[in-house]
C-alpha cells in the first residue's frame, strides 16, 4: 500500500504544482457562473414568471430570482464536475507523453495499483476543486438573497459533488487511456467543454428533448448527479414558494417546475428515484473503473 499512497501523493503534487492550470480551471467555472447571473438569468426569470402567471402577488420577486440562480448553479456544477475531472487527469496523459509512465511500469507496483493511483489522485483533486467552486457559488447566492438551504441540504450537496467527481473521473479515465499526448487531450477538452452543458441540461432542460435523447443524456453519470444536486439546491426555495402560494393552485406550479427543469432522471422511459440515481452512478463508476484497469493492463505491458 505504501507504493500506492506514494503514487497518489506524487500525482497530487504534480497537479497542484501547475498553479496556472489550477487557477484557470477554478476561474473558468466561476466566471461562467457570474456571466450566467448577469446575462442568462433574465431568460430563466421570465420563463418562471410566465409559468406562474396569476400568482405573482403571492411569490416575491426575490424568490423567483433565487430559484433561477440555483438552477444556474446546479448547471454550472454539473458541467464543472465533467470539465474539472478531465483537467485533473492531465497528469495521467502527461506521464504517458513524457514516458514517465514507462518508468513507473518498471517498478514492482502492479498495473492495477498504478491506474488506481491516477484514479484516486484525480478524484481527490476534482472533489477539492469542485467543492471550492460550489462554496464560491453558495457565497455569491447567499450575498444575493435567502437561499433556503438547511445544514443537511448543504452537506448532501457536498456529498453529491464528491460522488460526481469520482464518477466523472472513472468515466473519463476510459477515454483518457487512449490519449498519448497532451495535444490530443487538449483538443478533446474543447469538445467536451462545449458538449457537457447540453448533456447535463445546463443550457436546455433535458425534459425538452425526445425520449431517446433523454436516455442518451441520462446514460452519463454526471446527469444523474446534476439532478441530485438540483434537488438539494432547489427544494428549499421551491418549497418556500409553494408555501407562499398556500395551496391556491393545488401544487401545480411546483409540479410544473419540477417537470420542466428535471428533478428526476429517466432511463429507457422509466423514471428513477434519487436513491436509484445514486445507485446507478455507483454501479456505473465501478464498471468504468474495472474497464479502465482492463484497458490499462492490455495497453501497457511491462518491459
Amino acid at each position: 500500500m505504501r507504493g500506492l499512497f506514494g503514487l497518489i501523493k506524487r500525482n497530487l503534487m504534480v497537479y497542484f504544482k501547475d498553479v496556472q492550470a489550477v487557477i484557470f480551471s477554478l476561474l473558468t467555472s466561476i466566471i461562467v457562473f457570474v456571466l450566467y447571473l448577469l446575462f442568462l438569468k433574465g431568460s430563466f426569470v421570465s420563463a418562471i414568471t410566465d409559468a406562474m402567471r396569476g400568482l405573482e402577488s403571492f411569490v416575491a420577486a426575490e424568490d423567483v430570482e433565487m430559484f433561477a440562480n440555483t438552477i444556474l448553479l446546479s448547471g454550472i456544477m454539473g458541467s464543472a464536475l465533467i470539465t474539472v475531472s478531465f483537467a485533473t487527469l492531465n497528469t495521467f496523459v502527461r506521464d504517458k507523453e513524457t514516458r514517465i509512465a514507462e518508468d513507473v511500469l518498471t517498478t514492482p507496483i502492479s498495473r492495477s495499483k498504478i491506474v488506481t493511483s491516477y484514479f484516486l489522485s484525480s478524484s481527490i483533486a476534482s472533489t477539492l476543486m469542485t467543492s471550492f467552486i460550489f462554496t464560491v457559488g453558495l457565497v455569491i447566492l447567499s450575498a444575493s438573497g435567502k437561499v433556503y438551504m438547511t445544514a443537511a441540504d448543504v452537506a448532501k450537496s457536498y456529498g453529491a459533488i464528491a460522488l460526481g467527481a469520482v464518477s466523472a473521473t472513472a468515466f473519463l479515465m476510459i477515454i483518457v487511456t487512449f490519449f498519448k499526448d497532451t495535444a490530443a487531450s487538449a483538443g478533446f477538452f474543447g469538445i467536451l467543454s462545449a458538449a457537457a452543458g447540453f448533456v447535463i441540461g445546463a443550457y436546455i432542460p433535458i425534459s425538452e428533448f425526445s425520449s431517446g435523447v433523454k436516455t442518451i443524456c441520462y446514460i452519463f453519470p454526471a446527469s444523474h448527479v446534476t439532478v441530485i444536486l438540483r434537488n438539494t439546491l432547489m427544494n428549499g426555495v421551491l418549497g418556500h414558494m409553494n408555501d407562499c402560494i398556500n395551496g391556491l393552485d393545488n401544487g401545480e406550479f411546483v409540479k410544473a417546475m419540477k417537470n420542466v427543469f428535471g428533478f428526476r432522471t429517466e432511463l429507457f422511459g422509466n423514471t428513477l428515484s434519487l436513491a436509484n440515481s445514486g445507485i446507478y452512478v455507483a454501479v456505473a463508476t465501478a464498471i468504468c473503473m474495472v474497464s479502465c484497469m482492463i484497458l490499462y493492463s492490455k495497453t501497457y505491458k511491462r518491459r
